[in-house]
């Protein structure tokens, strides 16, 4: 894919996010129109592949709003970036389903690693940034985890960036 065209995300797992798992929380289902029109726009700039990393909350969102646009617009790519084979295998069954009817659907499919190590969730957060030039996330402006560190190296690799603040 051309990187020109491709937009990754990054944003919180739920645990991080003030709904939990409820999504049908009206503050989540305000997030997930913004994520909706936040895709618009990036489908309307010009971008064709987008790129999710397939993990608990905010990147299934994405995954299904890409997969919703696609509806509209065919020529939409979808790619689940898996950091190691097992990523579902701890997660409830529920939550396994979504991710596997997801990934059933992605136009590719890319596995960072075979096994867990220390290391992958951020490997599979570069190979994104790396394939991209603009970057989607879903904020709450704290210091440290995974979504402030792809952030961060984002803004290094000058892509552009649209913040979606968790309120």
């Amino acid at each position: 894919m051309e990187r020109e065209t491709t937009c990754c995300f990054t944003g919180h797992r739920p645990d991080k996010l003030p709904w939990g798992e409820q999504e049908e929380d009206p503050r989540c289902l305000a997030l997930k129109r913004k994520l909706a029109d936040a895709l618009e726009r990036a489908f309307q700039d010009g971008y064709r592949h987008f790129i999710s990393g397939m993990a608990r909350g905010a990147d299934l969102y994405f995954a299904e709003a890409v997969l919703k646009l696609r509806e509209s617009y065919p020529e939409i790519t979808l790619e689940g970036a898996r950091p190691y084979e097992g990523q579902a295998s701890g997660w409830p069954a529920a939550e396994q389903q979504r991710y596997w009817k997801i990934l059933d659907q992605c136009n590719y499919e890319t596995l960072v690693q075979h096994r867990y190590n220390r290391g992958c969730m951020m490997r599979r957060n570069r190979y994104m940034v790396d394939r991209s030039k603009r970057i989607i996330v879903v904020y709450d402006g704290g210091p440290g985890g995974g979504t402030a560190q792809t952030l961060s190296y984002a803004m290094k690799q000058g892509l552009e960036q649209e913040i979606l603040p968790v309120e």
